[in-house]
């Protein structure tokens, strides 16, 4: 029985649904987002909550009913309050800085370089070590996060480099010094 496909989505005031076939399109604030769900998988409304159901007990069903319910409820719950990951730039000269609609950071090579936001996506950098990645799809948000932080992935020996605020980097030993 799946936990997460039986959870029941609320749906807030000022965001409209609608079922199409097999589109879910979910809309509000001026945003729009949309997922093609499978046949075997049903939506149904219920004044402002919405539940969604499945044809069988197939065990590959049943994967989708939680899957489709969780990317649904995203939808929703990034066009109510939106996604954001923050990234932590550690390094002496590294920085960053918003030039326009582009991310310009210094990351210790030759050039600058530079990452234009793309649409639904937001950048902040409230700081020189720190941006902000925001929008309302929450796997958008998290894979332009993931194209950022490639660009200087954090190394082990002394930590510099982007990496997300939360994440632990696991510091190795460095070579030790011939005795004598």
């Amino acid at each position: 029985m799946s936990r997460i496909g039986n959870k029941p989505i609320e749906i807030p005031a000022g965001i409209d649904v609608k079922v199409e076939g097999n589109t879910v399109t979910v809309s509000g604030k001026g945003i729009t987002l949309s997922q093609t769900i499978d046949s075997r998988i049903g939506v149904k409304m219920d004044g402002n909550v919405m539940h969604i159901t499945r044809a069988n007990e197939e065990k590959e069903t049943k994967s989708m009913h939680g899957l489709y319910r969780a990317l649904i409820h995203n939808m929703v719950e990034g066009i109510d309050k939106g996604f954001s990951k923050e990234l932590e730039i550690n390094g002496v000269g590294y920085r960053a800085a918003k030039q326009g609609n582009e991310l310009v950071m210094n990351l210790g090579y030759s050039h600058q370089v530079v990452v234009p936001e793309i649409p639904g996506i937001t950048i902040e950098v409230p700081a020189p070590n720190k941006v902000i990645v925001k929008g309302a799809d929450k796997q958008a948000v998290g894979q332009f996060a993931a194209e950022i932080r490639e660009k200087r992935p954090p190394e082990p020996y002394k930590g510099k480099g982007i990496k997300y605020v939360d994440e632990v980097i696991i510091r190795k030993e460095g070579k030790a010094g011939k005795g004598k």
